[in-house]
């Protein structure tokens, strides 16, 4: 972990301007933010844990524990509510069975919730991993589980 971000701090720089761009590069590469890789990261930038975490944590797309290998989120915009939301997290719930927030015994899939993805006039939407799915009906989400399953 250490030579990883030591090569992130060469690459990026050790302001603090540039810890968005190491944790992004960490999440790429180890698929979540481990404290140890967070605690590495506030000794090479000279910043304190708390700090590091606390930007971690504010952002939905740095996970800060480990998820599967599909991490599927679905956007919990008021537009969505409107469109649909619910009937569509019911339907991931039901098809992967695993509640919002967890992963599939498999780590294939972690179903979560985040804020706007950018898709407001096509709701209900989800990203897998970075792909975005949208204008959603349950079959249409069966449909893309089944495809990533294969």
């Amino acid at each position: 972990m250490k030579e990883m971000i030591e090569n992130l701090t060469k690459k990026y720089g050790k302001s603090r301007e540039s810890l968005m761009p190491i944790l992004q590069a960490v999440v790429e590469k180890e698929n979540y933010l481990s404290e140890e890789a967070m605690n590495e990261i506030a000794k090479q930038l000279d910043i304190s844990a708390a700090q590091v975490y606390g930007t971690a944590s504010f952002y939905s797309f740095l996970d800060t524990e480990p998820r599967g290998k599909y991490v599927i989120r679905v956007c919990k915009s008021i537009i969505a509510e409107m469109k649909g939301k619910k009937e569509i997290i019911r339907t991931l719930e039901n098809v992967l069975k695993v509640k919002v927030g967890h992963t599939t015994p498999d780590n294939m899939f972690s179903l979560l919730e985040t804020n706007d993805i950018g898709w407001s006039d096509q709701e209900p939407s989800m990203l897998v991993n970075e792909k975005p799915y949208t204008n959603l009906t349950p079959e249409k989400v069966i449909s893309i589980i089944n495809e990533y399953r294969k």
